[in-house]
């Protein structure tokens, strides 16, 4: 008996009403994407390990999907690796290729590799899938699309300004209302480990706070008493922990808390200028938000760091994030490239605009008319008009088989067609047409110029 088919856990198929629904919204994103004129490029699905490995931390190096070696993998493996099970050594070995963990490496690898080619400050975007051997999840996914834009080549504040602004305009073509914006600045958090006395323990630091919503204020200075992190610097988080109100009042008190921190004033300064440029441009559905435990990617980040809330009617994680990264192209040789650049998580804008029942009617809409088959001599006269018709823009399609009526005006039902066409001998003797509208049940006879008006 043969197996039943399945898929790995993490994927999924899709039928043609999600297909749709992505569409519009890559579409949306794409639109966005070039009026801000973000050029398109695409990369290899799978890089070579050593491009990949080492940039996202820990963590990530374990959720990156390896691809083994083609032909006999074990044969160049070392005996003791083996014989001890060393599977840091056995990978290296029998895999030198791995799946995209996400675009922005990559992408960092292009401009170093096409730098010769590149009119900088380079503005690209790109919209292709990414893997993560991720534990699955509402939301979360091994296989999922990332849909990035970046700038390099330019240190300007502007660039940040812009892609809030980008943000925005997309949520608001989605008609996404309650968006939160967060930002927060990768200088700040090291003004605050500066303070704290816990420089040489800033990640870990910044690990535990940026739990702050998820786990509780006990919980993190529990986890930053692990770290090795003293009470006496912890006490002088206090401040931090209750740090509320506007975006300018909470300014005010971070310009108090890192008065001592020159870097910290500096990351200050820079959020400063964002949300000011923000407030005098405006934004139409989105909220920016000052975040001080907003702390993803530092590993990378060097300045500004955002992270996108859905509104809080649907709980969802972020969907979507990015930053500033001063260095990003130096690990592939070319140093001193500035970057920032933010990413939409399609996934999850897909079950929020799904959730609060977001997406057109029309995104769905598959044909305009559906011609029924009633032998040979019919297809064929439905088949000229067809032609026309899609010559026309209008969405047409003839049933292959000359199967029952009733079977047939089933069939559009299903697909909620909303207009079929019947041609017999009748019709075809007197060149005409006799158009259904599948909604009302209203059904006349028409020449083609007549059904024609009727559908567009």
């Amino acid at each position: 008996m043969a197996q039943k088919p399945s898929i790995p856990k993490g994927t999924r198929d899709f039928n043609p009403e999600q297909v749709a629904k992505r569409t519009y919204i890559f579409n949306t994103i794409r639109n966005a994407f070039e009026t801000f004129g973000f050029q398109p490029i695409e990369t290899p699905s799978f890089e070579n390990s050593e491009t990949l490995m080492g940039k996202y931390g820990d963590e990530g190096d374990r959720l990156i999907f390896k691809i083994l070696n083609s032909g006999d993998y074990l044969a160049k493996v070392d005996e003791h690796a083996y014989l001890q099970r060393d599977s840091l050594k056995l990978t290296s070995n029998i895999s030198e290729k791995a799946l995209r963990y996400d675009l922005t490496v990559p992408f960092a690898r292009y401009v170093v590799q096409h730098q010769n080619e590149i009119e900088f400050p380079f503005k690209r975007y790109q919209i292709q899938p990414v893997w993560r051997a991720d534990r699955p999840q509402k939301g979360r996914f091994r296989e999922f699309y990332q849909c990035d834009a970046d700038v390099v080549g330019s240190k300007s504040l502007w660039q940040e300004v812009e892609f809030i602004q980008l943000y925005d305009s997309v949520f608001s073509a989605l008609k996404l209302e309650g968006v939160t914006i967060k930002i927060n600045n990768r200088k700040i958090l090291s003004g605050i480990a500066e303070v704290i006395g816990a420089s040489d323990k800033l990640i870990d630091f910044t690990v535990a706070l940026d739990k702050l919503d998820k786990i509780g204020e006990v919980k993190v200075k529990e986890e930053m008493l692990s770290k090795g992190i003293s009470e006496e610097g912890i006490s002088k988080l206090q401040p931090l922990f209750t740090l509320s109100g506007s975006f300018e009042s909470q300014i005010a008190s971070l310009k108090s808390i890192l008065s001592a921190s020159e870097e910290g004033t500096k990351g200050i300064e820079e959020v400063a200028f964002i949300n000011e440029a923000i407030s005098e441009l405006g934004l139409n559905t989105a909220t920016l938000q000052l975040d001080v435990t907003l702390a993803r990617g530092l590993n990378y980040y060097t300045g500004a760091i955002f992270e996108v809330a859905a509104p809080k009617t649907v709980p969802m994680g972020s969907i979507g994030g990015g930053g500033r990264y001063d260095d990003l192209t130096g690990i592939f040789g070319l140093p001193n490239v500035s970057g920032v650049g933010i990413s939409f998580g399609l996934d999850r804008i897909y079950l929020v605009l799904e959730e609060l029942g977001l997406f057109p009617e029309t995104v769905t809409k598959n044909i305009d008319v559906l011609f029924i088959n009633f032998g040979e001599k019919e297809a064929l006269f439905c088949l000229k008009a067809i032609k026309k018709l899609r010559s026309a823009g209008i969405r047409s399609e003839l049933y292959p088989d000359a199967d029952k009526m009733k079977k047939q005006m089933n069939h559009a039902n299903k697909r909620a067609i909303p207009f079929v066409v019947l041609v017999g001998e009748e019709e075809v003797s007197s060149n005409s047409f006799t158009l259904k509208n599948m909604v009302s049940g209203e059904q006349f006879k028409v020449s083609f110029d007549g059904m024609l008006q009727h559908l567009k």
